[in-house]
């Protein structure tokens, strides 16, 4: 019988539970960081908004989570996941039912003020890495932190099944069903999770761990990277349904079952992308990743006819990017010193974050509604370059990590 060895430890009691609580947490938890901008139509029908003033909307909830995730992060590593998944995920409650009250009143304020506050589920996300990576060794973080990041289907259940639901049974009722399932998860994670055998606090001050992480060349190197293939994601996701709107013509459920579509493809794509980058190494897969948006940024941003053309292209771009992410934190995984994977990868998510709320903005300043064709160009153009630049640099400044275990410190 083949021994384990250090390379290929015995699995820990308890790691297939603990990654299944986390990834179910993190679905409840990106489902209701897309609350506001899965109804960007109605949002925007009943309170009259124009492009720009919904980009505003739709990205308020992703700038506070994306910096909330540098905070999260570092707690992690000091009170755990299973404490942290709770926090956010009870945390995040009042803020739905907030956006529900400033949905109902029709108040821009209160649903810009909600969106706000909303930014705390997206945090979730910056529990779960440090989590899932002290249950698994680190030749199999990149499967972990892939499969964990299919969480982010969150956002898919979001855009189908929200339309919907304010159709079949009202927008306020659509709020408190989301608000009583996060409840749910809160006590699930409460009571079945656990923290792995070998973790244990981190309880150094917060501003020093920062600091030391930020001090790591890896860690500038991955938050870039993450940006353009996470904030590609995140904002396609979130924008998406006020495009195919707006390009397309599309109702908010035909339009939420698209980006549903789109969500899916990413979440799919990105253990699949973890799993690779573990046996030949993240920086082919992110390579092939950023080949594939310039190439497809570039075929959406020429409108292809609904439904025959553009789908596959979305679908393709969707998981072009999904195999990016997972590649992305498959190097954070393996890079980070034991004890600061939290604080890196909380600095890591947060880019990504901040990488998906400009996108939004850019598109709705830059949408030209008087244009035939071509609304969105510029915007799709700004994509397109940026992968382009991110693949050179890819290339050119990134080394592997199967070659080398630890860069520099920034000078």
């Amino acid at each position: 019988m083949a021994t384990p060895t250090a390379t290929n430890p015995p699995a820990l009691k308890g790691q297939a539970l603990n990654l299944t609580l986390a990834t179910a947490a993190s679905v409840v938890g990106f489902w209701a960081w897309n609350i506001i901008a899965t109804l960007s139509t109605h949002y925007a029908n009943n309170m009259e908004l124009s492009a720009g003033t919904m980009g505003i909307l739709v990205a308020m909830p992703i700038f506070v989570g994306s910096l909330g995730r540098i905070v999260v992060g570092t707690m992690t590593d000091r009170f755990g996941g299973r404490a942290l998944f709770t926090f956010v995920l009870v945390a995040t409650i009042p803020t739905v039912l907030l956006v529900a009250l400033g949905g109902a009143l029709n108040s821009f304020a209160i649903v810009l003020i909600a969106g706000f506050l909303l930014g705390v589920a997206g945090t979730v996300f910056a529990v779960g890495i440090p989590f899932v990576s002290a249950w698994y060794p680190p030749a199999r973080r990149g499967f972990a932190t892939g499969v964990f990041g299919a969480g982010m289907g969150g956002t898919a259940l979001a855009a189908f099944l929200n339309p919907r639901l304010v159709k079949s049974i009202g927008y306020v009722p659509t709020h408190l069903l989301i608000a009583g399932i996060l409840a749910v998860m809160a006590v699930l994670v409460w009571v079945f999770m656990k923290n792995a055998p070998g973790w244990e606090p981190n309880k150094a001050p917060v501003m020093p761990k920062l600091i030391d992480a930020s001090k790591l060349a890896v860690t500038w190197k991955m938050c870039f990277l993450y940006a353009v293939v996470f904030g590609g994601f995140v904002s396609f996701a979130t924008y998406l349904p006020t495009y195919l709107r707006d390009v397309y013509a599309f109702d908010p459920s035909a339009a939420g079952a698209r980006t549903a579509g789109f969500a899916l493809a990413a979440v799919i794509a990105r253990p699949i992308g973890g799993v690779i980058a573990d046996k030949i190494g993240s920086k082919p897969v992110v390579i092939a990743s950023l080949v594939g948006v310039a190439i497809l940024g570039f075929f959406v941003a020429l409108e292809p006819a609904a439904d025959v053309q553009a789908g596959p292209v979305f679908i393709a771009l969707a998981a072009a990017l999904g195999l990016g992410t997972g590649g992305v934190f498959a190097w954070v995984g393996t890079l980070s010193p034991d004890g600061k994977v939290g604080t890196i990868s909380g600095i890591v998510s947060a880019a990504g974050g901040l990488g998906g709320y400009f996108p939004p903005l850019v598109m709705g300043w830059t949408y030209n509604p008087d244009a035939e064709n071509y609304k969105y160009a510029i915007g799709l153009s700004l994509l397109v370059v940026t992968a382009i630049v991110a693949l050179l640099f890819t290339l050119f400044f990134v080394k592997d990590p199967a070659k080398k275990k630890l860069e520099p410190a920034v000078k």
